[in-house]
């Protein structure tokens, strides 16, 4: 039996709220936020996992008119990470406070903020008497950390704050050493950040504006293109689950979509997932012999009640004509006035009129006469039996290999009908081999004479460059549909939950390609192979081997199988001939950034990293203490003065006073 994949659709459980002991409250324990643009993870700094996990989504569901404002609502306003039961359902009142995997939103960063405090427990009167350690994303601009220092200080009061690249401090947990070439797979981007001797070189680190939330889409609209019948049941969440369950890296790409041009392959290795769907209650539990009887009946008493009508039809117009016939023999006896009378009621205008009528009804009379005993002939008929030539046997395993031998014969015949189209229009086309010896036939003829058709070779000849000689043939034709009725009668039925299936072959490989060949959904810049050789490129040859030898994979989408075995033998191909190279994988590429940001916060000199709210007022809101995790800290040029509004005052203009007289 084949193996059909479930879709689990997972359903989230709200967050508990966490009790705020003594030890939290008087302890000042750091306050750890991965603030990530796909999910938030938030714990305390002595904890060994995070609290929260959580969507970094919040939606405020359309408000129902049909209810007076006075009526309190059923669901609460704005819902917010794991509160959010149904996702599909306010699909389309998602929010986010992140444009790509910046901050941007900080209305929305407020309520996340109100969200983790409450569900930790914090219950200070108007502040949040904890450090905090917060993620961004690498060269934040200072205006994003200005208002996530604002929201922070003056919201929540927090004494102080120090902000750390959640790829760097993923890096640092994995203690791979201080150089290395960080590739961060994220939700929205790919980060490609080299590290030499612990030293970070931004202007060389490049963005690729593609991640996680592009590959979802994209395999979104591969799946709902395929299955069109399908589109309300493939929802964005199934495929995240397809995603993050199903899909892989192909080693080759082009020979991985080579392979599932077999269909022996395909058969073998297609992924079949099952859709929800409602059985069916209305079977009348017939057998097949049972349900073609009853379609026999149906037929015949579509038969008779046509037959009825029919003798209907002729008694009426046997009547009326019989009327008509006496009206005609009053002209004829000369009684003109009881002609003129009777005529009244039939619609009859003249003599002539009457004759049409009367000779319209002997042609319909006739027809009706005609059908009723070709009707009753075809009745007594014998019913054809079907051909020996497509007769099943009874027997269930002969049944099995007749089905089978039908099916091959069927896709032989189809088979040679594609092969002589495919080559009726290669002759049609040039520069092709068809057409090529078809001319060079034509030509040689042309050559020989005039005496073309006397021997019986020259028909072979004739049909081989004869366009018509690859025609389809009438009985291949006819064999064509015999063999369809035949497997449309007797093949099997599929069961109703194979109609709620969806095939994954090339879909499962072809959507993370995307990091790859960004090309194949409009995105014109470089795949990831492609920016690290140019990243590489800024280096000097030694410098090169220290990145080459240490490529650290993190993120989410890092997890995907295969990726790690596509980087080493993209880096097989791009890196000079012998040279080493290595790739080394997180050992959780999507919770190491919290890890390494929780022993951060617990490290000695912890404090002489963070900005406290003295700092915060001194030196502005983009201010950042850098450390060996954060981004370097620029500060923002001095506004210019545009003082080209002002007049400007001229030794040599020289001044008139106008006096007037009053």
């Amino acid at each position: 039996m084949e193996d059909v994949l479930v879709l689990k659709d997972h359903k989230t459980v709200p967050d508990i709220v966490h009790e705020y002991e003594p030890t939290l409250k008087f302890g000042h324990i750091p306050l750890v936020i991965d603030n990530g643009s796909y999910q938030c993870r938030v714990g305390w700094s002595i904890n060994d996992e995070p609290n929260m996990i959580f969507k970094n989504l919040i939606a405020r569901p359309r408000k129902d008119r049909c209810k007076k404002d006075a009526e309190p609502p059923v669901t609460p306003p704005i819902q917010i990470g794991n509160d959010i039961i149904n996702i599909e359902a306010v699909r389309f009142q998602l929010k986010t406070q992140f444009d790509k995997n910046v901050v941007t939103h900080f209305e929305v960063q407020e309520q996340v903020c109100d969200y983790i405090f409450s569900h930790l427990g914090i219950d200070n009167e108007g502040c949040v008497p904890h450090p905090i350690v917060m993620t961004e994303a690498f060269v934040t601009p200072n205006y994003s950390r200005q208002l996530m220092s604002e929201l922070l200080f003056e919201a929540y009061g927090v004494p102080a704050v120090s902000y750390g690249v959640d790829s760097l401090f993923s890096m640092y947990k994995n203690d791979i050493g201080d150089s290395a070439l960080i590739v961060n797979c994220g939700y929205h981007t790919i980060h490609i950040i080299p590290v030499i001797k612990g030293k970070v070189f931004a202007e060389y680190a490049r963005r690729i504006n593609l991640g996680g939330s592009e590959i979802i889409c994209y395999l979104h609209k591969l799946l709902q293109l395929k299955y069109p019948v399908h589109v309300n049941a493939i929802t964005m969440s199934r495929i995240e689950e397809i995603l993050h369950e199903h899909s892989s890296i192909a080693l080759d790409y082009q020979e991985e979509i080579r392979k599932w041009a077999s269909p022996d392959y395909y058969e073998a290795n297609v992924k079949r997932i099952q859709l929800p769907f409602v059985q069916s209650t209305s079977s009348s539990g017939l057998t097949a012999e049972q349900q073609k009887e009853r379609k026999k009946e149906m037929a015949r008493r579509l038969l008779e009640i046509n037959a009825r009508k029919r003798e209907e039809r002729l008694a009426e117009d046997e009547e009326q004509l019989n009327q008509l016939l006496a009206i005609q023999d009053l002209i004829e006896d000369g009684d003109t006035d009881e002609f003129n009378e009777a005529i009244k009621g039939f619609d009859i205008k003249s003599y002539e009129d009457l004759q049409r009528q009367i000779s319209n009804l002997n042609m319909r009379i006739e027809k009706n006469k005609q059908r009723i005993a070709a009707a009753a002939n075809a009745e007594e008929m014998p019913e054809p039996k079907p051909s020996g030539r497509f007769q099943p046997p009874s027997d269930p395993e002969a049944f099995q290999v007749w089905l089978n031998d039908t099916r091959a014969k069927y896709r032989e015949v189809v088979q040679r009908r594609e092969a002589r189209r495919a080559r009726r229009a290669a002759m049609v086309r040039r520069r092709t081999a068809a057409a090529a010896e078809r001319m060079r036939v034509i030509s040689h003829l042309a050559a020989a004479g005039d005496d073309f058709g006397t021997r019986d070779s020259d028909w072979d000849v004739y049909k081989s460059i004869s366009r018509e000689a690859d025609s389809d043939s009438e009985a291949d034709g006819e064999r064509l549909v015999e063999l369809e009725e035949a497997l449309r009668e007797y093949e099997p039925q599929q069961p109703s939950n194979q109609h709620h299936q969806l095939h994954l072959a090339i879909e499962p490989f072809r959507a993370p390609e995307l990091m790859f060949q960004p090309s194949m959904m409009g995105n014109l810049e470089a795949g990831l192979a492609e920016t690290m050789e140019y990243v590489f490129k800024h280096f000097s040859p030694e410098d090169q081997l220290l990145l080459a030898n240490n490529v650290f994979l993190t993120g989410g989408c890092s997890q995907f199988p295969g990726l790690k075995e596509r980087l080493e033998r993209e880096l097989l191909e791009m890196r000079p001939f012998q040279s080493t190279h290595k790739v080394i994988l997180a050992k959780n590429p999507s919770l190491d950034a919290w890890y390494g940001a929780r022993d951060f916060a617990g490290s000695n000199e912890f404090e002489n990293w963070c900005i406290t709210k003295e700092e915060y007022y001194e030196m502005g809101g983009e201010y950042l203490k850098e450390h060996h995790a954060s981004n370097k800290y620029y500060k923002s040029p001095a506004p210019i003065v545009d003082n080209t509004l002002a007049p400007a005052g001229d030794a040599n203009v020289v001044k008139e006073e106008i006096v007037v007289d009053c």
